[in-house]
């Protein structure tokens, strides 16, 4: 029950977090956002939502409870509302009333449309998002994986790959699971495979230090130091780091392999109901997307006469430029 707990926490109390990092990078107040991540997680109306009460009702119009346990979208529009709601208070409200009566119209007036019209509209959205997703991968699974894996590391360049990080936490609130990120995620493999090849292979020191410090940080999930300080400089070594990522994602996609959580690459595929053939699969798509990518480097994407390009810098994430401005 608590190794459960400390996996599920975050996705549970998902509106909480959401809502407060959300407001904080708008520049609003942040624990007031928290709070309303709050009222919508709160017991007694997941416990209204899960016997289908409603609201209220205006003739044939039914406003439903709505589980917004797991939920991503509609704590971040509660959270704009938020700043924008308290920036036009403090426009005309006397100061010396700001503080009692702010946080009380904001709570009251931003979880009510949250709960009666935003919430239940972006959750369906949501779902129909998610399903929409999985009906894409359907129509050919195996292809689909070989091309998005095959280019996702050029997204990844130009931070790109952002947009797709909602639908994954999309898929986990709403499904329990995602093809998609478990199609996507054996390119860090593909990537650690190309800086191990590379760190075995070269004769310099630092690069050879490098290769593994960045190979091993690649299987772990953070792929940056392989990509940025190695792969990217050198043009073949990045084609061949593809090329396996290709054959990972062809593997995953044709055995229709299932991702259960954000965890670690290996981790993230075990079912919470027991291993099953999610996790062989995922393994033996790692391990050919490990060999082809090495096999490939070693032998054909790098030597030490190859002229390094200079380092490139980790791409930002275009959310974040756009809130900056």
């Amino acid at each position: 029950m608590i190794m459960n707990a400390m996996s599920d926490a975050v996705f549970y109390f998902l509106p909480i977090l959401i809502g407060f990092n959300a407001a904080k990078r708008l520049g609003g107040n942040a624990t007031l956002a928290a709070v309303i991540g709050g009222i919508i997680a709160y017991p007694t109306l997941l416990t209204a939502a899960g016997k289908n009460l409603d609201i209220m009702s205006i003739g044939f119009i039914h406003f439903p409870f709505v589980s917004y346990t797991y939920s991503v979208f509609p704590m971040i529009v509660a959270a704009w509302m938020v700043v924008k709601l308290e920036k036009w208070l403090k426009t005309w409200m006397p100061s010396y009333l700001q503080a009692i009566f702010i946080p009380a119209i904001i709570i009251g007036v931003v979880t009510t449309v949250t709960l009666l019209v935003t919430g239940p509209v972006i959750t369906w959205l949501a779902d129909g998002l998610a399903h929409g997703v999985q009906t894409v991968i359907g129509f050919n699974s195996a292809i689909f994986g070989g091309l998005i894996d095959g280019f996702y590391q050029i997204l990844v360049i130009f931070g790109l790959h952002w947009g797709l990080v909602p639908l994954y936490v999309n898929d986990f609130a709403t499904l329990g699971h995602s093809y998609l990120f478990a199609i996507t995620g054996v390119t860090i493999v593909g990537q650690g495979g190309s800086a191990l090849a590379v760190a075995l292979k070269s004769k310099n020191p630092s690069l050879k230090s490098l290769g593994f410090a960045a190979g091993i940080s690649a299987l772990c999930g953070v792929t940056e130091p392989a990509l940025y300080g190695i792969n990217l400089r050198y043009k073949k070594t990045f084609i061949s780091a593809n090329i396996g990522s290709a054959v990972g994602g062809f593997i995953i996609g044709l055995m229709h392999v299932d991702r259960f959580s954000m965890a670690g690459f290996l981790m993230g595929f075990i079912n919470p109901k027991g291993i099953d053939g999610n996790f062989y699969w995922a393994a033996i798509a790692g391990a050919a997307c490990l060999a082809t990518s090495f096999l490939l480097t070693y032998f054909w994407g790098f030597n030490d006469d190859m002229v390094a390009r200079a380092k490139r810098k980790k791409a930002v994430n275009p959310a974040k430029m756009a809130l900056s401005k």
